[in-house]
């Protein structure tokens, strides 16, 4: 698949603009049987070979920085697809962290501050497997929670979900003007879909272990976690910082997507190997006459 393919397979799930988005309006089953579900399923192994040369030239560069974020309901298949889109991508220049439940210090800071300290540098890509969206989602969902965060009472007012919105646009705003890409994934799910996978966690020996029944609890507050995401995606959806609605019941399918998205914001910022100057250019011809002197004399010993 060529640039203009990876950028028209994103396409149809990229929402940059949310004022009208309505999360009924995007299929957790995704197409279908089409052409572009088995193309894609077959673009997702050549995926991971095109994703790992342009990371390459991204850590070479050293200029942009890239940070990843997936959010999802329980058993949408965030692991596995940071797992397999990225596969290909070398260690050293890629970070994954997932957020569980903050801790006691992590509560004495502000909601952003955990996450700060895991921004990705330049040349890197940083993944949050969850991340500051948690703050408006499973606390909005449980608002006792926010009696453990420390905050002076009268901030806790009906206006807290709008200005945490609004504190989050101006933060993924400052990042997009100091060279880092943002991309956030939301791996939709459907009730049916997640039912099934839960059931087959407990039916299988080898995946009892991924089952909690927190997850049960929290599917029991479903239809608030749907009207949570709806809003917000549709506060902060926005042109630098996109949020991409992964149809998550086709797993493979989803992945790709991933796949294609990343490589289509990654191809756009033209990133390549560093041009060396006339000094690198001369070093680099001392250094094969050396090493060519140096296989000779070992030839003739």
């Amino acid at each position: 698949m060529n640039n203009r393919q990876f950028h028209d397979l994103a396409r149809p799930y990229v929402v940059t603009n949310g004022s009208r988005f309505r999360l009924k309006q995007f299929d957790p089953k995704g197409p279908g049987r089409t052409a572009m579900h088995d193309g894609a399923k077959k673009f997702l192994k050549k995926s991971v070979e095109a994703l790992s040369g342009l990371q390459e030239k991204l850590y070479a560069q050293d200029r942009w920085g890239v940070l990843l974020i997936f959010q999802a309901m329980d058993a949408a298949g965030k692991d596995s697809a940071i797992k397999h889109v990225m596969s290909g991508v070398d260690p050293k220049g890629c970070q994954v962290y997932s957020f569980k439940a903050p801790s006691s210090e992590e509560l004495d800071h502000d909601f952003l501050w955990r996450t700060n300290r895991r921004l990705p540098r330049r040349g890197h890509i940083g993944i949050f497997n969850r991340s500051y969206y948690e703050e408006t989602l499973v606390v909005r969902v449980h608002p006792e929670f926010l009696g453990h965060q420390k905050l002076p009472a009268e901030l806790i007012t009906k206006n807290i979900w709008r200005e945490r919105f609004e504190d989050i646009n101006a933060f993924e705003c400052y990042l997009a003007r100091n060279g880092f890409v943002i991309r956030k994934f939301f791996l939709n799910v459907s009730r049916a879909e997640q039912r099934r996978r839960f059931m087959e966690r407990l039916e299988r020996p080898e995946k009892n272990w991924k089952f909690s029944m927190g997850d049960l609890v929290e599917r029991d507050h479903w239809r608030a976690y749907m009207t949570a995401y709806e809003d917000m995606i549709r506060a902060t959806a926005t042109p630098h910082a996109p949020w991409v609605v992964i149809p998550a019941d086709d797993k493979k399918f989803a992945r790709t997507v991933v796949a294609a998205t990343v490589i289509d914001a990654l191809t756009g910022l033209k990133c390549d190997f560093p041009a060396l100057d006339t000094a690198d250019k001369r070093d680099i011809a001392r250094a094969k006459r050396a090493l060519a002197a140096e296989s000779r004399r070992s030839t003739k010993s």
